[in-house]
């Protein structure tokens, strides 16, 4: 039986993306940073509803709220993408993680559509030399997902086809609808990152375009799929993405489809990208918060994928927050005004 969470207030809401196994320091540092939301990952060993629960427990004991949990396992798998021996056995698996969020009260989570992993070249510095992830399409030959290396040209031994993907996300996506509207848990599906039209053999034919994510929309034809729409993504992405970050908020959040937003920025779109801090890259990411503000977008907005600041990764983690906070309060006091 799902549980309610009527204790998520409606409006934007800016969530921190944590360890479930925090410290007392990881805790405080979250509380300092005025933050009210968590969303967290794990692997499938832990994925069950006990789990879960007790991430829950924790975290509301320090007055912080769970608004997702992912599990690595059921997440970017090839099998599912490709229809590879064992996907009838991992949608099984992703049905039984959505029971158990539902049962925890934990109502969303996050899924990619990738099959061979996210894709990356050598890191590359942004702002005063701050250690930044990277991708240059020339020389991406090799990619890794979850303990697995996937090498090029074809790193499942042949090409696919788009009718090929295609067929496989149907076959998911309405495996798993009529359980995620059981459990009330919300299904927002990432951006293929990087987007370019193929990595490997794979076509990136659907979460790689506005007009893939449109149709998929409509296959899966629930309130509870959407979008975990990751800015950075579709920055990389520009013109092949088919419509800009702002129009796609504007048309998915007026549908209501919007339930995540990965809030990210790049210096330039693809061949060749390097992420960098939110107010350095090509990208004014206040008229992004405006977007999300003007369509009433009522999820979590986290930081992502954040260069190294000071060899500290919660230096560049406070950085980003206190920026998007600003953002947020500057876009609530101009609606508000």
């Amino acid at each position: 039986m799902f549980i309610d969470r009527p204790d998520i207030e409606p409006g934007i809401k800016i969530a921190a993306q944590v360890t479930p196994e925090p410290s007392e320091d990881d805790i405080a540092f979250i509380q300092q940073m005025g933050v009210g939301h968590v969303v967290l990952w794990t692997n499938g060993d832990k994925a069950s509803y006990e789990y879960y629960a007790t991430r829950r427990e924790l975290f509301e004991a320090a007055g912080l709220k769970v608004y997702g949990f992912g599990s690595w396992a059921v997440h970017n798998q090839p099998a599912i993408t490709l229809g590879l021996p064992g996907r009838d056995e991992k949608i099984e698996e992703y049905k039984r993680h959505l029971r158990n969020l539902g049962r925890a009260g934990i109502p969303y989570t996050t899924y990619a559509h990738m099959a061979n992993g996210i894709w990356s070249t050598e890191r590359e510095a942004t702002r005063g030399g701050a250690p930044a992830r990277a991708f240059n399409l020339d020389n991406a030959t090799e990619g890794h997902w979850v303990g697995t290396v996937y090498k090029g040209p074809l790193t499942h031994g042949r090409k696919y086809s788009e009718d090929e993907i295609w067929d496989n996300f149907e076959t998911f996506i309405k495996q798993v609808v009529p359980v995620a509207e059981e459990a009330g848990v919300k299904i927002g599906i990432h951006p293929d990152d990087p987007p370019v039209p193929e990595l490997g053999g794979i076509p990136r034919c659907i979460f790689g375009s506005f007009e893939g994510y449109r149709r998929a929309m409509e296959i899966a034809d629930s309130p509870n799929v959407g979008l975990c729409l990751c800015v950075g993504c579709w920055l990389e992405g520009g013109t092949w993405m088919g419509k800009d970050v702002l129009e796609t908020i504007k048309y998915f959040g007026e549908r209501g489809k919007l339930f995540k937003v990965h809030f990210r920025n790049v210096d330039k779109p693809l061949p060749h990208f390097v992420e960098t801090f939110l107010d350095d890259g090509y990208m004014d990411m206040y008229k992004v918060m405006r977007a999300l503000r003007e369509v009433e977008f009522d999820g979590v907005v986290i930081a992502d994928h954040i260069p190294l600041m000071a060899k500290d990764h919660k230096v560049g983690t406070a950085f980003s927050i206190g920026y998007m906070k600003a953002l947020l309060e500057r876009a609530n006091d101009e609606f508000s005004a």
